[in-house]
């Protein structure tokens, strides 16, 4: 199994316990610099989330001005974003941008593409609300063009919503970027991923759940022709490690008694559970616990054993006790020599 980290580029403290739910406000260079430590430390991949308003107060960093901060300052990690928006950029211009990293940092890219669905945040920067099935097909289109782009052939395309003139996206990259989708939505989506997916990610579920979710999405590749078991899966979660189960505790106490984002809302289950559960009992409810990796490191590896059981190769984890890095650091000192 691979390693990702995932820049902690947002704060939202609080007892909603989403993400970064220790950080109480954003530092942009203390964001890089745990990427960077993140490559010293042994992780696989480094992932920067795509959106323009995020956080407590709506602050993020920008998706990939960042990725390009943290190319230069590093130099075997891979670099991906996470469903990067097509609402955001015009398709072609992607596809150059990510020839360009790829080509710069020695074919260190993964393009990890989406449709483009913060509505609130594109209207907030202009961009316009658009239809779900013009969302998808404008997907669909993007990725086909990207694909021509990045073979450095002149490409006229003429396409419902895209159009290029003698484009020629040079120089190319050093690999074939591979394609990450994420989701599974509707069928209309899962052809798509059918289509292109070299990877296919899963935000936060149980083992049970993304065995479901892969289920369709193994369904949608045999329809299209192609072998599902070629596909990489991903799993991006939230992850609590610690050399105790007390710690653990202490730690999501520390985070529940924060004053909360207000975009996030607060799970009251887990505010009623740190507060009235044994202290030696599990650290979070079921449910909540069962989208989490948690606990000691023995406890987080056998969690992880239960997904490569599902086939999952690649996981990218959220550590929610940033801004500390001990988290981070035990993770790759305990728990992925298990794995190496």
């Amino acid at each position: 199994m691979e390693f990702g980290f995932c820049i902690p580029c947002f704060a939202s403290p609080g007892p909603a316990l989403f993400r970064t739910p220790r950080l109480v406000a954003l530092d942009p260079v203390a964001s890089v610099e745990a990427g960077v430590l993140a490559e010293a430390l042994g992780y696989d991949s480094l992932w920067m989330a795509d959106h323009l308003i995020l956080g407590v107060d709506g602050a993020i960093l920008e998706g990939w001005t960042t990725l390009a901060v943290l190319a230069g300052r590093t130099h075997r990690i891979r670099l991906g974003m996470i469903h990067m928006g097509d609402a955001f950029r015009h398709p072609g211009h992607s596809a150059k941008m990510v020839a360009t990293l790829d080509a710069l940092t020695g074919g260190r890219t993964i393009h990890f593409y989406d449709a483009g669905w913060g509505v609130e945040e594109q209207v907030a920067y202009g961009f316009p609300d658009l239809p779900e099935a013009e969302r998808l097909a404008r997907l669909d289109e993007g990725l086909h063009l990207a694909g021509k782009l990045w073979t450095g052939e002149v490409v006229n395309h003429v396409g419902r919503f895209y159009r290029t003139i003698d484009a020629v996206c040079r120089p190319t990259p050093v690999q074939r970027p591979p394609v990450w989708l994420g989701e599974v939505r509707d069928d209309a989506y899962l052809n798509i991923v059918a289509r292109y997916a070299d990877g296919w990610n899963s935000v936060p579920v149980s083992p049970d759940e993304y065995r479901q979710k892969w289920s369709r999405v193994a369904d949608a590749f045999r329809r299209a022709g192609r072998d599902p078991e070629v596909v990489t899966r991903s799993l991006e979660i939230q992850v609590l490690i610690a050399p105790t189960r007390a710690r653990v505790r202490e730690i999501l106490e520390e985070c529940a008694a924060l004053a909360p984002a207000p975009r996030f809302v607060a799970n009251p289950d887990v505010v009623t559970h740190l507060r009235d559960a044994p202290k030696d009992g599990p650290p979070l409810p079921t449910d909540v616990a069962s989208k989490w990796i948690i606990g000691t490191p023995d406890e987080v590896d056998a969690q992880l054993r239960a997904f490569a059981t599902e086939g999952v190769s690649h996981i990218m984890f959220w550590f929610a006790d940033f801004p500390s890095h001990d988290g981070m650091r035990l993770f790759a000192e305990e728990v992925m020599p298990r794995w190496r």
